[in-house]
Order: C-alpha cells, then sequence, then structure tokens
C-alpha cells in the first residue's frame, strides 16, 4: 500500500469503502469547456473520461451516467452555481474539481442510490454570508447509495457540509447501506455535517476539521469510526444525540480532540472496517492534508 504521506498525489484507486472504482478506466479522454459540451459527454453508460476545462456555470445540477471519470483541467477548473447528480448510477470518479457556490436545491455533488463513487482531490466552497439555507450541500450522499470514498477534498465556508441519509424516515432503503470513507479532507469554517450520518457506517480518519461547530454526527444508529483526526476550534467533534428520534453509535480512536467536546451516548461495534488502509498519526495529519487536499495536487 502507498504510504499515507505519499498518498495524496500517489493515490491511482480510492482506499475503502469505494475500493474498486475506476470510473472510465483508460477510455480516451475527452476535453470539455461549456455546459452543453460537458452535460453531452457525460449521458450515457458506456466508460468515458471528460475533462473539464474552465469554470462553467450552472443551474441545477448535471446528472452523470455510469462508467465515468470526470477530471478538472489544472487547479481552477470546475462548476459554481450548481453541481452534479450522480442519480442511480454506478463506478465514477470525480477528481480535481472546483465546485462552488450550488444554490439550493441543488447539491455540489448528490449521490443518489448510486454505488461505487470515487470522490477525490475536489475544492468544494460556499461562504457563510447568506442564510444556511441559501445553498444546499456541498456533498451530500443518501437514497440507499453505497460503497463511496470521499478523499483529499477541500470544504470551506459553508453551512451544511456532507449529509449522509437525508431523512429518519428512511430506513427501509438505506438500512445496510450507506458504507462511506472519508480521509484526508479539509474541512475549514463549515458549520456541521462533516458528515451526518444516518442508518449507515462511517469511517472517517485522518481527517482535519477546523472551524465547525458540530463536526461529526452519528444518528438514527448509524456506525461511525472517528479515529486519527485532527479538530481545532471545534465546539463539539463527534455526537451521537442530537437532532434524531435515535442516537447513534461512534468508536473514537488516536484523535487530537484540540479542545473540542464530544457526545456518545452509545458505543459502536464498527471497529475494524473491511478493508486495507494505513491510518497516520494525528501529529502529522494537519501537514499532510494542508499540503495534499484540494485541486491541483494530482
Amino acid at each position: 500500500m502507498v504510504l499515507p504521506t505519499q498518498a495524496g498525489a500517489a493515490e491511482t484507486s480510492p482506499i475503502g469503502f469505494g475500493a474498486g472504482t475506476t470510473g472510465g478506466g483508460s477510455a480516451s479522454a475527452v476535453t470539455v469547456s461549456t455546459l452543453d459540451a460537458f452535460r453531452s459527454a457525460v449521458t450515457g453508460n458506456s466508460a468515458k473520461v471528460v475533462r473539464v476545462n474552465g469554470l462553467i456555470s450552472l443551474s441545477g445540477q448535471v446528472d452523470v451516467g455510469s462508467n465515468t471519470t470526470v477530471l478538472g483541467v489544472g487547479s481552477s477548473s470546475g462548476f459554481t452555481g450548481g453541481g452534479l447528480r450522480l442519480k442511480n448510477v454506478t463506478n465514477v470518479v470525480v477528481r480535481n474539481l472546483n465546485i462552488s457556490k450550488p444554490v439550493a436545491p441543488s447539491d455540489g455533488i448528490t449521490v443518489q442510490a448510486s454505488t461505487k463513487v470515487w470522490i477525490d482531490h475536489n475544492s468544494f466552497s460556499a461562504d457563510r454570508d447568506h442564510d444556511k439555507d441559501y445553498y444546499d450541500g456541498l456533498l451530500d450522499i443518501n437514497h440507499g447509495s453505497d460503497n463511496v470514498t470521499v478523499s483529499w477534498n477541500t470544504f470551506k465556508d459553508h453551512f451544511k457540509g456532507s449529509l449522509v441519509g437525508h431523512s429518519d424516515n428512511n430506513a427501509s432503503e438505506d438500512t445496510g447501506h450507506l458504507k462511506v470513507t472519508y480521509h484526508h479532507n479539509h474541512f475549514s469554517n463549515v458549520y456541521s455535517r462533516i458528515p451526518s450520518l444516518r442508518f449507515g457506517t462511517g469511517h472517517f480518519y485522518n481527517n482535519y476539521v477546523a472551524g465547525a461547530d458540530t463536526a461529526c454526527h452519528s444518528r438514527m444508529g448509524a456506525q461511525m469510526l472517528v479515529e486519527n483526526n485532527v479538530f481545532r476550534d471545534t465546539k463539539i467533534a463527534v455526537t451521537t444525540n442530537r437532532s434524531s428520534d435515535v442516537d447513534g453509535y461512534a468508536n473514537l480512536r488516536g484523535n487530537d480532540l484540540g479542545g473540542a467536546a464530544t457526545e456518545i451516548s452509545q458505543a459502536g461495534t464498527f471497529t475494524t472496517p473491511p478493508y486495507g488502509y494505513t491510518a497516520e498519526s494525528a501529529s502529522t495529519v494537519v501537514a499532510s492534508v494542508t499540503s495534499g487536499a484540494g485541486t491541483g495536487k494530482i
């Protein structure tokens, strides 16, 4: 396995629940610079690699087909005003995109009823100048989606970061699914949902969280392993007992809480992820994540 201190630039495939996701694989890349060209290029389920060159303004979301890799060119290409939707698809990779200011009801990326997804080295952002509901989520994963890895991204200046499982009332669809790994992400000035997880199984390791009100939130019976992360200027690092009728479960190990509180009403049974990984010590996380996360690093 790649050493974690090198992994920011060296990972060519996802670690975690999204392992095995290949996207468009070795398909010949197509480069697009307009919304119409992008929408056409990502349609359908054949293997495809679509490179986005420049910043494209969106209203709403663009649907991405199965077996697709979407890759930003350079460090400043991507989308603003809306986002991407992965609905009823499988095997999708999204890397190196700037995704900003997704006006509600659009998320920056929505993963809905989809499997095998890798969200890597993107830069998500909005602002905290508007009401908390003006923008929607930066990255939301819902409706029984499964086997997702979220790695080496930056999330900044936002209220609602990453929601996994959209409703307390969706147990029939979500139970046994919503398995998500978050590693080496940088959450800066994001108020909450880092992530908020219902029903599913979440592994949150080697992330750097700064300036949150409530970070990791396990609810509705979700199982969360929170391992070797760093929290700074954060009120609640992990909670299992807010905002839902049923508490979640959490296990914590090796974290640098930086004075943040924890509210763990139930210790979980998820202690050993079913995949190979190497969690670096919390003492090196800030250096690794600040140098390696976001666009322009792969």
